[in-house]
C-alpha cells in the first residue's frame, strides 16, 4: 500500500503549510492536495503581511486541533514558521515528521521586510524527523545556507539540481519526485524498511 493511504486510513495527518502569499491552484502544494483530499492546510489570516507570533498561533492552533500523528508539508516561509513552533511547542505536539521544501532564509540581507520578524531563527534541532529539499540555486536560500539550516535542525538533506524554488515559477506542478520525498518520510515514521538516507 502507498505509505501516504496507509498513513490516512490510520486516521493521522497531512498538514499543508504554505510560505509567503499561499500556495495557488497551480502550485504543488495545492495539487497534492487535490489529489488527497485528507489533506489540511495550514491557514494564515494575513498571507500578504506575515508576522511571526501571528503565524506561529495559526500552526499551534491547526496542529491542537486533533492529537494525532501529524506530518507537515512546509513551503518557504513556513520551513521558519515551524522552527520557530517546534521550539515552543514540538515537544508537547504529535508531529511525527517535516519536509521542508526551499526553506525562505529570513536572515539574508535582501530578504523581505515582512520576513525580518521571523530572525533569528531558533538555532535548536527540530523536535522529530524532518528533510530539507532545498536547491543550488533557489534566490530564496543558497545551497549553503540550506545545509546550515538542515545541520542545525538534524533534518536530512537533498539539494535539488537547478530547481530555484520549488514552485510554479519554477515548472514544479504535480512535482511527483516531492511526492516520492513524501512517501519516504511517511514510511519512515510507520517503521515501514525504508531509508532516507
Amino acid at each position: 500500500m502507498d505509505p501516504i493511504d496507509q498513513w490516512l486510513e490510520a486516521g493521522n495527518r497531512v498538514l499543508i503549510a504554505p510560505g509567503w502569499n499561499n500556495s495557488g491552484e497551480a502550485h504543488w502544494q495545492s495539487r497534492w492536495q487535490a489529489r488527497y483530499p485528507q489533506f489540511e492546510r495550514i491557514n494564515q489570516i494575513d498571507w500578504q503581511h506575515p508576522q511571526a507570533s501571528a503565524w506561529v498561533r495559526q500552526f499551534e492552533q491547526k496542529i491542537a486541533e486533533r492529537d494525532v500523528p501529524t506530518v507537515i508539508v512546509a513551503h518557504s516561509l513556513a520551513c521558519a514558521t515551524l522552527a520557530h513552533w517546534s521550539a515552543l511547542y514540538g515537544q508537547d505536539r504529535c508531529v511525527q515528521g517535516a519536509l521542508l521544501v526551499a526553506p525562505a532564509d529570513v536572515m539574508r540581507p535582501e530578504a523581505p521586510d515582512n520576513f525580518r520578524g521571523f530572525a533569528p531563527l531558533p538555532y535548536i534541532p527540530l523536535r522529530f524527523l524532518s528533510w530539507v529539499v532545498g536547491s543550488n540555486n533557489d534566490h530564496s536560500c543558497t545551497e549553503e545556507r540550506a545545509s546550515q539550516l538542515a545541520s542545525t535542525w538534524q533534518s536530512k538533506l537533498t539539494i535539488l539540481p537547478d530547481a530555484r524554488h520549488i514552485n510554479v515559477e519554477s515548472g514544479h506542478g504535480d512535482w511527483p519526485e516531492g511526492l516520492q520525498f513524501l512517501r519516504r518520510l511517511i514510511a519512515l515514521t510507520l517503521n515501514i524498511n525504508e531509508s532516507i538516507d
